[in-house]
């Protein structure tokens, strides 16, 4: 079974390495730029609510953060509005030269996701909502189709619960042609939801999307990640999901924190030699690391596969 090798060194980044006060470090974005690799963290505060810091790495796995954080909500417009309660689980893309932000923006009205830019990790704009209540887990893909952008999002339903959908965008502000293309396997290891991670990697054999599932147990629920492969030119078309997971909670701070036995993923780096870095919040306390082969997990996909829908 195709699985993450997990770093030796785990956690690679905790609130004890933040110079400013935080309880938690986790969930992060995940990119490269000028040589090096930008790590965009959730932490909350001691309110209890979540702002975005920043960390640098050369080698993708030992950070520094930055003094201050990146992005904290908005004091003042239509974004503090709908951001009073923080600012959570950023996912990074880089397309025509631009680092694209999805983050949830949660408010007594719901959570919506909010889209931010930045040229160069130093100046951050917030771009529009892109959602309405009550969306997460917004990936976008970093190329486009036709002419347009796509992404991935998981709406809340309880009629379809909990499921992937696709949507496209000619201006990243207004999205529509949206279609449900993968939904939760009826006793299985995700069987109770299902959401984008990591922004899809594109392969010589399709768009490989890392995903959490959600499994319910007596003693609360589990949090695993999972792949699925996009036909390269549709990526609404799914060529098949791997049947097992590629990641569960095992190390103590992914059994233990503050949500117990949670691995989950915003943010993947593949390098050229074949390998993809994946990152991903334990317990949603601290941040961990690991690689995998990008070709076994699309063998996983192709090879040992259930069905989308």
């Amino acid at each position: 079974m195709a699985c993450v090798k997990r770093y030796e060194h785990n956690p690679i980044l905790t609130r004890n390495d933040v110079p400013y006060e935080v309880a938690t470090v986790h969930n992060a974005g995940v990119t490269k730029y000028d040589g090096e690799y930008v790590m965009l963290f959730r932490s909350h505060k001691l309110n209890g609510r979540s702002i975005l810091g920043l960390a640098r790495s050369t080698d993708g796995f030992h950070f520094t953060v930055d003094e201050k954080p990146f992005l904290e909500p908005a004091s003042s417009g239509v974004f503090a509005e709908y951001e009073a309660f923080g600012i959570e689980d950023p996912r990074i893309t880089c397309i025509d030269g631009e680092y694209l932000i999805t983050y949830s923006a949660y408010s007594k009205h719901g959570v919506r996701i909010g889209l931010a830019r930045t040229l160069d990790w130093q100046k951050v704009e917030r771009i529009a909502f892109i959602t309405e209540a009550d969306y997460r887990n917004v990936v976008i893909f970093p190329e486009k189709f036709n002419g347009r952008y796509a992404r991935l999002d998981r709406p809340h339903s309880d009629i379809s619960p909990w499921s992937i959908w696709i949507s496209y965008s000619h201006d990243l502000r207004y999205w529509g042609d949206a279609e449900l293309i993968m939904k939760p396997e009826p006793y299985h290891w995700d069987e109770m939801k299902i959401g984008p991670g990591a922004p899809p990697i594109k392969t010589s054999r399709g768009w490989l999307s890392i995903y959490h599932g959600v499994f319910p147990t007596m003693d609360g629920n589990i949090y695993r990640l999972g792949v699925a492969l996009h036909h390269l030119n549709d990526p609404s078309i799914i060529l098949g999901v791997g049947d097992d997971w590629i990641l569960q909670p095992e190390d103590p701070w992914e059994i233990t924190g503050y949500v117990h036995n949670v691995v989950f993923s915003c943010g993947a780096v593949p390098e050229d030699d074949g390998n993809v870095k994946i990152y991903w919040g334990g317990a949603d306390t601290v941040m961990c690391a690991g690689t995998a082969r990008i070709n076994e997990l699309v063998d996983l996909c192709l090879h040992k596969s259930r069905k989308p829908l």
